[in-house]
């Protein structure tokens, strides 16, 4: 059973990502795991360690040299080399009337062939041991060396440099702050972290993600242990895509579609859960594509909190100079603790109630009052004091002073009213108003009205008289455009 236990002491926490990006899941109890790693050797060399590596490189070198060197020696012996060069060396009487061609020249042991094998795979030729035209096996086997040695070396350096040009290095200089944080922005309660680029080369189409990962109980009953669910983040609460020049502030409103919309400060202490970071983006000076990891617990996310600004203009330099040293400095900020569904309840409550009066106002009851504000009674329809919408009669109630026109200033803010009892009206009603107030003013000097009763029919004669004017008068409501009297509405 394959076992992790390079973190096993800094496990305190549960998380599913670290916060330097590496992955905490181990594979355990994987069927045919050694077979299935060979078949894709090149890949599990690049992600091996680099002392398993290096050992592999070392290996496959001496290896192969140790293999053709035994068959140059195989090669030497079967041809009697050996038995010629120990001869001409020790015993030279007994070759002296002999006449020998070597298959490789002073191959004396299988050292020397080692060195031949080394010299041949490697191109080296120092000269003395050479392959002749007598043995076809040693020029088959020539070939077959170079081209050995020529694919290793590739194979070689092929991990070497992938190992070297990995992205996962490139993300080691891509940053996040040790701390996520909530508070408003705009009115609107937002999670917050901070990403940044320590290199003078940038990320190219940069974009970063965010999933929420805790355990969900679904309708049916089933447990899932870690469900995942898409943070809508963005640079400043807008598009994903980042202009990464700097360090960005990543913004996740909790809205009513935010899976944090029911959480507050005091249930982020008792949920778990787990918010993973993903930034993506092509590295400028290769073109690879590379990602950065991070993670955020609820005790590493801090509410009432806003990060410092970290961007400021040299005026010596005429350069903007970023300080890495306030990357992960915060400060407090007026945040309310409630959660963001709480908060909008408080808003849309203190909205209704905010416009209760304008919704009084509104109404039918109330529509009837204001228009019978501007009645008079007795007033004739077929006289000239009666107005084009139709009868007006007044009405003994009265409301405070003042309440009716708190009620209907925000009907009118745009169009010029008058003042009833140190508040505005409707223009509607001030035309009214003065038209009744002019009609009154001008039976001063009438002496009679012919008035049309709809009842019956027939012309009614007054006479005018002071007398007269007067009764009348009082039975009719004065309006003056600055003063209304306390009671005189209804």
């Amino acid at each position: 059973m394959y076992r992790q236990t390079r973190f096993s002491s800094r496990r305190i926490r549960k998380r599913v990502i670290f916060k330097h990006g590496d992955c905490n899941v181990v594979q355990g109890n994987v069927a045919k795991r050694r077979r299935r790693y060979l078949q894709d050797i090149f890949t599990t060399l690049v992600d091996a360690q680099w002392r398993w590596t290096l050992l592999v490189f070392a290996c496959s070198f001496l290896i192969s040299w140790a293999f053709f060197g035994l068959i140059w020696w195989t090669i030497a012996y079967a041809h009697g080399d050996l038995e010629w060069i120990d001869n001409r060396d020790n015993r030279p009487e007994l070759i002296q009337n002999m006449t020998h061609t070597m298959c490789v020249t002073e191959v004396r042991s299988f050292i020397s062939a080692f060195l031949y094998s080394i010299e041949t795979q490697h191109t080296i030729g120092y000269g003395n041991r050479f392959v002749t035209e007598e043995c076809p096996e040693a020029i088959f086997t020539i070939c077959l060396q170079c081209i050995t040695g020529v694919f290793i070396q590739a194979f070689m350096v092929g991990i070497v440099f992938a190992k070297l040009s990995r992205p996962k290095k490139r993300a080691q200089t891509l940053l996040f702050s040790r701390n996520a944080v909530i508070c408003h922005r705009d009115g609107v309660p937002c999670l917050m972290f901070r990403v940044g680029d320590m290199r003078k080369s940038h990320i190219i189409e940069a974009h970063v993600r965010a999933q929420l990962i805790r355990k969900k109980v679904t309708k049916e009953g089933e447990v899932l242990p870690f469900y995942q669910q898409e943070l809508k983040v963005g640079a400043d609460g807008g598009e994903d895509r980042l202009m990464f020049i700097w360090p960005t502030t990543i913004v996740h409103k909790i809205d009513r579609h935010s899976p944090l919309y029911m959480l507050s400060a005091s249930d982020m202490l008792k949920e778990r859960f787990e918010v993973v970071c993903m930034l993506e983006g092509v590295i400028e000076s290769t073109g690879m594509t590379t990602q950065a990891r991070s993670s955020y617990l609820p005790s590493e996310i801090l509410w009432g909190h806003r990060f410092v600004n970290v961007v400021s203009f040299r005026k010596e330099t005429g350069e903007y100079e970023v300080d890495y040293t306030l990357f992960n400095n915060t400060y407090d900020v007026d945040t309310p603790l409630c959660s963001s569904k709480e908060l909008d309840d408080l808003k849309e409550e203190y909205s209704k109630n905010h416009k209760a009066g304008l919704d009084r106002a509104l109404s039918a009851g109330l529509l009837k009052h204001i228009s019978s504000v501007a009645s008079v009674d007795h007033m004739d329809p077929a006289s000239d004091e009666s107005l084009d919408s139709g009868r007006l009669h007044t009405r003994s109630n009265s409301i405070p002073n003042g309440a009716l026109a708190t009620e209907l200033e925000p009907l009118n803010n745009n169009t010029p009213s008058f003042t009833v009892g140190g508040s505005s009206i409707l223009p509607s009603i001030t035309t009214n108003f003065q038209s009744i107030n002019e009609k009154i003013n001008s039976t001063n000097g009438s002496s009679t009205h012919n008035n049309n009763n709809n009842n019956n029919g027939s012309n009614i004669n007054h006479s005018s008289s002071n007398t007269s004017l007067k009764a009348k008068s009082s039975r009719r409501l004065s309006i003056k455009q600055d003063q209304l009297p306390v009671d005189s509405l209804c």
